[in-house]
């Protein structure tokens, strides 16, 4: 009898081992760039920040021209002079580094864009993603795609087109 509660025990835990082990792996990149959406909000991302480089571009081309324009004439200047144009000088690439910051920084205006283009995509991704877990009992899933490793993964396993179909995406 004794033997017979340990088999059923045995078995029953390894039912349940087999059973919580249930993962599978998605490609996020992969399904982001199969959507159109996405691939708008990128060129979009991409034109604003084109333009801002550009204004950038500009403003330390005109701060190099002032550079140059000073070290050619300080030699004519009266140190008065010289103080004031150091001073300019001094502003401008401090407006040009602000400029930087502010366009490119930690949470500048590429990083907000950004959040308003890309994230909303990335959030109807992973509802989906989400979906299929709970629907198909998943206990994790795994992207392969940035930040995590994969170095061996069963092709039986990737389930990336099932989200492509969740959205409604036909492979292309």
């Amino acid at each position: 009898m004794k033997r017979m509660l340990l088999s059923a025990f045995a078995i029953f835990t390894l039912a349940t081992a087999v059973q919580a082990q249930r993962y599978a792996i998605v490609d996020t990149k992969y399904i982001l760039e199969k959507m159109t959406e996405y691939k708008q909000a990128q060129q979009k991302l991409d034109q604003f920040s084109t333009q801002w480089q550009k204004e950038i571009d500009e403003k330390q081309g005109a701060l190099d021209k002032m550079y140059k324009d000073y070290e050619s004439e300080q030699v004519m200047l009266s140190d008065e002079l010289k103080k004031k144009r150091e001073d300019e000088l001094f502003l401008r690439e401090k407006e040009v580094r602000e400029l930087q910051r502010q366009r490119f920084g930690f949470e500048g205006d590429l990083f907000k864009r950004r959040q308003e283009l890309i994230k909303p995509v990335q959030d109807r991704v992973y509802n989906a993603i989400q979906k299929i877990a709970v629907a198909r009992m998943y206990d994790f899933i795994l992207d392969k795609s940035e930040g995590i490793t994969v170095i061996f993964a069963d092709p039986k396993l990737e389930k990336s087109e099932d989200v492509l179909k969740e959205l409604g995406i036909a492979n292309k």
